[in-house]
């Protein structure tokens, strides 16, 4: 029964990791037109989203603020991580 018991528990462990993984957004600034990294989602005022997509790591997000960068979304970089 303690074999069941742990198998279970860590059954339910293995799947439910993704919810702790981070997410990343690109949020700009409208007043300054600089882009953001950050781990919560913009809300839309302060902050919007640059595009639709989150980003598992940080280097996606990192690519994806140079692009936004060479085409003209956002007018600087720099990053800023708000913890969870």
């Amino acid at each position: 029964m303690p074999k069941f018991f742990l198998a279970a528990v860590a059954l339910l462990v293995l799947t439910s990791t993704s919810a702790w993984a981070a997410e990343f957004y690109l949020a700009k600034d409208p007043a300054t037109g600089q882009c953001n990294i950050v781990t919560e989602k913009p809300d839309g005022t302060k902050m919007m989203m640059v595009g639709t997509q989150t980003y598992a790591t940080k280097d996606e997000a990192k690519a994806a603020r140079k692009a936004a960068k060479n085409t003209g979304e956002c007018k600087s970089s720099k990053e800023q991580n708000k913890p969870e």
